[in-house]
């Protein structure tokens, strides 16, 4: 992809968990599932094997946090006419903030109240 962006628009860099990467350009008013079934339908043939059966299993990662569907890129303020590099991975559902260790918890029974020594 050339080096100059369109100052209206944000490329996105790509990263697969492989380390495979693409990039495309998007308005900032594109949400993550916009940007899920943008990268489904027009999957890159260097990603053959990393391909998925539904954009709806794509999640995008940015600064470590997953993008809920309905968040757009502006609303991430994102740089115009700049690269933002993120990851896509393949995820059936998305955690809830801080779900994943209450459950483990209550699963194995520890707390996070006290240790005594």
């Amino acid at each position: 992809m050339s080096s100059s962006v369109p100052a209206d628009m944000i490329n996105l860099r790509l990263i697969l968990v492989s380390g495979k990467t693409k990039e495309f350009l998007y308005s900032p008013n594109d949400s993550a599932a916009d940007i899920a079934k943008h990268v489904y339908d027009n999957w890159p043939m260097d990603w053959e094997e990393e391909q998925v059966s539904s954009p709806n299993i794509l999640r995008l990662i940015y600064q470590g946090r997953f993008l809920h569907g309905n968040v757009t890129l502006g609303a991430l303020k994102l740089p115009l006419g700049k690269t933002t590099v993120m990851h896509l991975v393949a995820r059936e559902t998305l955690p809830e903030p801080n779900s994943q260790g209450q459950r483990n918890r209550e699963k194995t029974g520890e707390s996070n109240c006290c240790v005594i020594l």
